[in-house]
């Protein structure tokens, strides 16, 4: 890598953990991407790409949760879509100490590219590892072990008040995912975790698949 015998440098995940001695075995392991970096928060000269790996067929994603929508008990479903995605940012802005930002922003300007559903939130925000773990299928977000990290860590499920702020509002508990392909044809998932400098952006298309 051309470095030199007296200069220092730090070997890290995309996550921004350090790789030692002790950790080696956990965290580094087949396909994963690890940053060569002069310290652990320096800045990054150029964007990056992890590719994610997992092997549904793409119906499994695309058309999951049509049922539940559809079966919506005669009432249009698309609100009950719109309802996840408002969930994931409850879950994200659950702990913050000031103001819960959450916004819904419908977009039609064709000069921005096709018609799109946005929502915003000053959530927490998520690591690559948990964005990587929300790309995949039926990996609940309450039920991740292991190498799984959890895109709401440390989130409790408050006691349930119907369609309250103070609740999860998930109807059908189909997740973002096929709530987004209910809706439309690709998803594009952009976060920065509170604690660090790095954004992650995710991008999950009908095409792709």
């Amino acid at each position: 890598f051309g470095i030199a015998s007296d200069e220092k440098f730090v070997i890290t995940t995309t996550n921004r953990k350090e790789i030692t001695e002790e950790n080696f075995g956990e965290l580094v392991q087949d396909g994963v991407t690890l940053y060569l970096l002069q310290s652990v928060d320096q800045m990054l000269l150029l964007a990056t790409k992890e590719r994610i790996d997992f092997l549904p067929h793409y119906d499994t994603l695309v058309k999951s949760g049509m049922y539940e929508y559809y079966a919506s008990e005669g009432q249009n479903p698309l609100p009950f879509a719109l309802a996840e995605l408002i969930d994931n940012s409850l879950s994200a802005t659950s702990r913050n100490t000031g103001i819960r930002s959450i916004q819904i922003k419908l977009l039609f300007d064709d000069s921005q590219g096709k018609p799109a559903v946005a929502v915003i939130d000053n959530g927490s925000g998520m690591t690559s590892k948990q964005l990587n773990n929300w790309a995949v299928y039926r990996l609940s977000k309450f039920t991740r072990q292991g190498d799984f990290e959890s895109d709401h860590a440390g989130y409790v499920r408050p006691l349930p008040v119907p369609r309250s702020l103070n609740s999860d509002i998930s109807y059908f508990g189909v997740g973002g995912k096929q709530a987004v392909f209910f809706v439309g044809q690709s998803a594009r998932m952009i976060s920065k975790p509170a604690a660090s400098q790095d954004v992650h952006e995710l991008v999950l298309s009908k095409e792709d698949f």
